[in-house]
């Protein structure tokens, strides 16, 4: 094997899989997900375990370093539900001493009981959709809790001895204004915990939010107003003592998402459940993405719907573009140790581009953005695309 090769034959160390189901479906999402009634969660769980036996039988795992179980709202299921699935994990995929074991949760659905099968499960980490602490703007985004779920969901995790947790809030979002997403940082910062991740709103198509938006009827804040806002957001978490490690993402050090940096760092991964993607020896997959689709599809073997090799040119770009989302940057070392050849050679073009427009700025290890290219990222990305 070649050098140059190295990259594509690297074994996964991470794991992603996809409860795809929620209790209900908020405005802004076109996540692979589905509302639970009349669902078969326990088929579902059948299914992917016979995708968890195909998958190690056809790469066995070497050392499982990072789990994280998505959705959908994976804490909809049920007590026995939970210990069941996270027995099925554990049995294929046993994590590493001292691993990451994340998992999404929504607030209101993690009760005790639940929370007690998820820790003898091996979570320990888990987080939240908390989105907004301001009620009004919960309702009019479609979620379904409120910030009393909130308070109460924080602090049954910490009695059930999961103290790595994190919350996920949106700004942009209908009629929010700065005094509004002021309030619900002051809210969030005051549980002290040790990450956070802050999203803007993206309006994607086959949702009701995209409905509206075609409609105009969705009072988005301006350009001008979500860059104050992100400003905001990142001055607040600065001064509070968090450390902003990707564009999205704040963490207290030695809490920074494990299992989301393997990917910003283009490692491999193992991707189960409906509709997930994974990343295996040099080829992606994308699963079958109906929930009964996919468990007609797990008895047959591998429910894939498509599976392609990744070039090396585009390992390379991939390379360039999650390793910028890191705010330390791209290391050269690094691409040359996968690639054979240094970066600065590759997108010599793109990198001068960049530099001149001050997008980027140089390290003494490769590249990274610089304060104004952190609002301009998806410009930055889309420069290594051949």
């Amino acid at each position: 094997m070649t050098r140059e090769m190295l990259h594509l034959h690297t074994e996964p160390r991470s794991v992603y899989i996809h409860i795809p189901f929620c209790t209900n479906k908020c405005h802004y999402c076109d996540f692979n997900s589905y509302v639970l009634k009349g669902q078969p969660v326990w088929d579902y769980l059948g299914a992917l375990e016979r995708e968890m036996e195909e998958t190690v039988k056809a790469n066995p795992p070497e050392r499982i370093d990072t789990i994280f179980v998505g959705g959908g709202t994976p804490t909809v299921l049920l007590p026995d539900q939970m210990e069941f699935f996270l027995r099925t994990v554990n049995a294929y995929f046993p994590l590493a001493e001292g691993g990451e074991f994340s998992m999404e949760a929504n607030p209101g659905t993690t009760e005790p009981d639940k929370l007690h099968a998820m820790k003898e499960g091996g979570i320990n980490r888990v987080s939240f959709g908390v989105q907004s602490f301001d009620n009004r703007l919960l309702k009019e985004i479609g979620r379904i809790h409120d910030t009393d779920d909130v308070y109460r969901s924080i602090e049954n995790a910490r009695k059930a001895g999961i103290a790595n947790l994190s919350i996920d809030l949106m700004f942009g979002l209908p009629r929010q204004t700065l005094s509004v997403l002021e309030q619900s940082l002051d809210a969030a910062l005051a549980l002290q915990l040790p990450h956070y991740s802050i999203y803007s709103l993206k309006v994607e198509e086959n949702t009701l939010f995209h409905t509206l938006y075609r409609k105009d009827r969705l009072p988005l804040p301006s350009e001008d107003e979500e860059a104050e806002m992100f400003s905001l957001i990142m001055r607040r978490l600065r001064e509070a003592g968090y450390r902003q490690y990707e564009i999205s993402n704040f963490a207290l050090p030695g809490f920074e998402s494990r299992h989301n940096s393997a990917y910003w760092l283009n490692h491999s991964y193992y991707g189960l459940g409906a509709g997930a993607h994974g990343y295996v020896r040099g080829r992606r997959h994308v699963n079958v993405k109906g929930v009964r689709e996919y468990i007609e599809a797990a008895q047959k073997g591998l429910p894939r719907l498509e599976s392609f090799e990744v070039s090396r040119r585009e390992a390379m770009e991939d390379f360039m573009m999650v390793g910028l989302r890191l705010l330390e940057g791209v290391n050269r070392e690094h691409f040359r140790t996968q690639f054979g050849e240094p970066f600065d050679d590759v997108f010599a073009e793109p990198l001068f581009r960049l530099l001149q427009s001050g997008l980027i700025e140089k390290t003494e290890q490769g590249y990274r953005l610089t304060e104004q290219g952190i609002f301009w990222g998806n410009e930055v990305f889309g420069a290594f695309l051949d």
